[in-house]
């Protein structure tokens, strides 16, 4: 194929809420561009871009997939986005390495919450931006709602470029605002035919030109004195003051499509050569020190992975975006993160499942490579003399969990080796070996997140898993004093066993009154791992228990709150006075002293009004107001306690705390109340005292387990 350099290479990424209509969008991209000959549909199973058996299966993207066009001596690099929340991951990495996003609104459905969230991504990166208001077709489709809500949401930067003439099913026609031409499209789309703009939108398509003109103006002082002197710009003039204004994210030029009937995209395309930034025109990418990578071919080589992918029959295909540089088949580059040196035997551009086979890539491209060992998402590779190492991806923190087990128990060892690699190769898959909860616990996205993942690890790693329920890590401590004493007695021929313990435990909080009662010798004061402290005081006095057994004493108390007398939690939050005790010139020892410490502070501790605590989360639901009551009620439904509200241009903002042992059912009940579109967001917070009546359920379930015979 035609070697472009970085002043002709454009990449692009389509993003939008689900059904937005991406994956049609860069079918009748390509079909332009004489890419392919003939266009899929999503529904028949056939397109480029979804084409892998789940999407097939499910009837919607799972992951980015990358594809290219040639269109009038430029290269675009298309990078096809799911529209779901739970593939944020694939969102956020495709958006990180294109330099202009496209943003798909449906007519028919405007700015919806899967947008909203998508934005956030495309605005941390600061993106130049292109919307795009897609089925003009549709029976409801209302072109005027839909901009004006983008403003509402985006601000003033929403610049009108194109309005449809006649929307609705029999839609065909459009106003191009920067040629200021009326282009009809022919049934079935393609290539339009160019009319002037009829006498009766005349006056409405030069008041909006105007506003263009106004805006292209704006961002540039010399066009600004220009557009005072001539009152107009002419279309180079535009051009320029739009590219200038989508850098500086002060101008989203609004687009008209319907991609379902080829009508927009090859002015959309035209759009993207003439005015979208290269890699060349972009900021510099950073190292995780802070030094610039500039976008030159001469410069020296590193390319940036920013997705893995396990292909059955092929392997493990890496997508990387060329920093700097030229890469050429065969080059062994350095991967400063994991010190390894790799080999690219060879570089593709793919377009979905096709791969075709190029000799080099120059800076600002986008390929693809084989088999490369010890190089996962999110690393670089470079020159060795140059060391470089890209600054990292940010991902979203994960909002659901589950537990996993193989079926087959022989199978545990492989488990852990498959969800190691399954993370490397998408890093919003958390894997948690929890020794706590004696669970191995995925982190993920969504429920269907964590569908997919179950789905490879049986299609592509052919390996039977179960989810069960993820353990809840509670707590145990206690509400008031007790004292209680233990006397360990072992006799059986030989040395025997003997130690006895008095002690007074009280619940800890920072700043609590000294000990009282009994003089204290000595103070160890203990922060555990799991939060909370421990604080141990030796108030022996004459010798009835000597100082060597006291470590041993702690040792024993530490054990049983490890594994809490409640619910085999950990204990939090308490402090142990030893006052007294017993001791045998002969049979005493450590493992005596710390049995009887063991059992003295598990009957002191469920004397003293035993409480099991929870963790609780901060969380924020973000949705469309006609949603509230229906949100409303599913949080109350799950314990939640309401912390505040807000509302958002129409949307509602409920703040609440909620138990970790009903996040998961709630992010599940709200994502399906809300048909997908409400935002979750849920931070740890604290720890908290369960109901008694769940306590109650809690002790008797853990009473019942350890009671069964092992």
């Amino acid at each position: 194929m035609k070697m472009y350099d970085e002043k002709h290479v454009k990449n692009i990424v389509l993003i939008g809420a689900a059904k937005s209509g991406k994956t049609t969008l860069a079918e009748a991209m390509l079909f332009e561009a004489g890419i392919i000959a003939k266009r899929g549909a999503v529904e028949e199973r056939n397109t480029v871009s979804d084409y892998h058996e789940v999407e097939h299966e499910r009837g919607n993207s799972v992951y980015a997939t990358c594809m290219h066009t040639e269109w009038r001596d430029y290269k675009i690099n298309i990078i096809d986005t799911p529209g779901l929340e739970d593939f944020a991951g694939e969102v956020t990495a495709a958006v990180r390495v294109c330099d202009t996003a496209v943003l798909l609104l449906n007519a028919e459905y405007g700015v919806e919450t899967g947008t909203v969230v998508i934005w956030d991504y495309v605005d941390r990166y600061r993106k130049p931006t292109i919307l795009a208001v897609n089925h003009l077709d549709g029976e409801h489709a209302n072109f005027q709602q839909v901009a004006e809500q983008a403003r509402q949401r985006f601000g003033s930067a929403v610049t009108v470029m194109q309005y449809p003439v006649n929307q609705g099913p029999g839609f065909n026609a459009i106003i191009d605002l920067l040629k200021m031409t009326l282009y009809r499209f022919p049934e079935g789309g393609g290539k339009p035919e160019k009319l002037p703009i009829p006498p009766e939108e005349a006056e409405t398509a030069a008041r909006l030109h105007n506003e263009l003109v106004e805006k292209a103006a704006e961002n540039d002082d010399a066009l600004m004195e220009k557009y005072f002197e001539q009152g107009n710009l002419d279309e180079d003039e535009l051009r320029e003051g739009l590219k200038i204004g989508m850098m500086r994210h002060q101008v989203f030029p609004l687009f008209c499509l319907s991609a379902r009937h080829n009508m927009g995209s090859g002015r959309l395309m035209g759009f993207i050569d003439n005015v979208a930034p290269s890699a060349m025109d972009m900021p510099a990418e950073l190292t995780t020190d802070g030094r610039e990578i500039k976008c030159d071919a001469a410069g020296p080589v590193c390319l940036f992975v920013f997705r893995t992918l396990l292909e059955p029959h092929i392997g493990r295909l890496s997508f990387f975006k060329v920093i700097s540089g030229e890469v050429k088949a065969g080059m062994e580059l350095y991967n400063q993160k994991t010190s390894t040196t790799e080999r690219l035997n060879q570089l593709f551009i793919a377009d979905g499942k096709n791969r075709q086979n190029v000799e080099k890539l120059r800076a600002g491209d986008i390929g693809c490579t084989l088999k490369l060992k010890n190089t996962f998402t999110d690393h670089t590779l470079a020159d060795k003399g140059a060391a470089l190492e890209v600054a990292p991806l940010h991902f979203p923190a994960p909002k659901v969990r589950t537990a996993i087990v193989a079926k087959n128990k022989s199978d545990d060892e492989k488990l852990g080796e498959v969800l190691a690699e399954i993370h490397m190769e998408d890093p919003t898959l958390e894997v948690e070996y929890n020794r706590e909860l004696r669970q191995v616990i995925l982190h993920g996205q969504g429920d269907l997140h964590l569908a997919i993942t179950r789905w490879r690890l049986e299609h592509i790693y052919h390996m039977q898993v179960e989810y069960l329920p993820a353990r809840i890590p509670y707590r145990e401590t206690i509400q008031k004093q007790a004292q209680a004493s233990y006397r360990h007695k072992k006799q059986s021929g030989g040395a025997g066993q003997f130690g006895e313990v008095f002690m007074k435990i009280e619940p800890y909080f920072d700043g609590m009154p000294p000990l009282k009662e009994h003089p204290v010798r000595e103070t160890e004061e203990i922060v555990l791992s799991w939060g909370g402290k421990l604080v141990f005081n030796n108030c022996i006095v004459g010798g009835a228990i000597d100082n060597r057994f006291l470590p041993a004493i702690l040792k024993g108390i530490m054990e049983k709150m490890q594994e809490g007398p409640l619910t085999g939690s950990y204990v939090r939050d308490v402090r142990v006075s030893v006052y007294d005790g017993k001791m045998h010139p002969v049979d005493s020892n450590d493992i005596s002293f710390k049995i009887a410490g063991m059992m003295a502070f598990r009957d002191a501790f469920h004397q003293a009004a035993p409480q099991l605590l929870e963790p609780v989360f901060d969380l924020e639901a973000i949705a469309p107001d006609t949603m509230m009551g229906d949100m409303m009620s599913e949080l109350q439904s799950h314990r939640s306690l309401i912390t505040g509200m807000d509302s958002n241009d129409g949307y509602q903002v409920i703040k609440a705390r909620t138990p970790q042992a009903e996040l998961d059912k709630l992010y599940a009940a709200l994502r399906n109340v809300t048909q997908g579109r409400a935002k979750i967001k849920a931070v740890f917070a604290d720890y908290a005292p369960v109901p008694a009546e769940i306590q109650k359920k809690l002790t008797e379930a853990y009473k019942k387990m350890e009671a069964q015979p092992v």
